[in-house]
C-alpha cells in the first residue's frame, strides 16, 4: 500500500503507483472524496468541463424573453 507523509505546510507527494493508477501528471488536479469510512482520491475533471457543467444548470433559467426584456440591458 502506497504511503506519503505529509509536510510542515500539510502537503504530500502522490506515490508514484497513485499516479499511474490515476493517469496523473504535473499540473494534473486531484480531489478528496470524504466518506463515512474514509477519504477517496480521484482525478478531477478539467476546469472547462466544470464550467459547461455550470452553464448547463444555469443556462435555462435566463433563455425567456420576459428576462431578455427585464434583464438585457444589464
Amino acid at each position: 500500500m502506497p504511503v506519503s507523509t505529509l509536510t510542515s505546510k500539510y502537503q504530500a507527494t502522490i506515490p508514484r503507483a497513485v499516479r499511474q493508477a490515476l493517469s496523473l501528471g504535473a499540473g494534473d488536479r486531484i480531489e478528496f472524496l470524504i466518506e463515512r469510512d474514509g477519504v477517496r482520491v480521484r482525478r478531477a475533471a478539467p476546469v472547462a468541463a466544470e464550467l459547461q457543467e455550470l452553464e448547463a444548470t444555469l443556462a435555462p433559467e435566463w433563455e425567456s424573453a420576459r428576462d431578455e426584456a427585464a434583464y438585457g440591458d444589464l
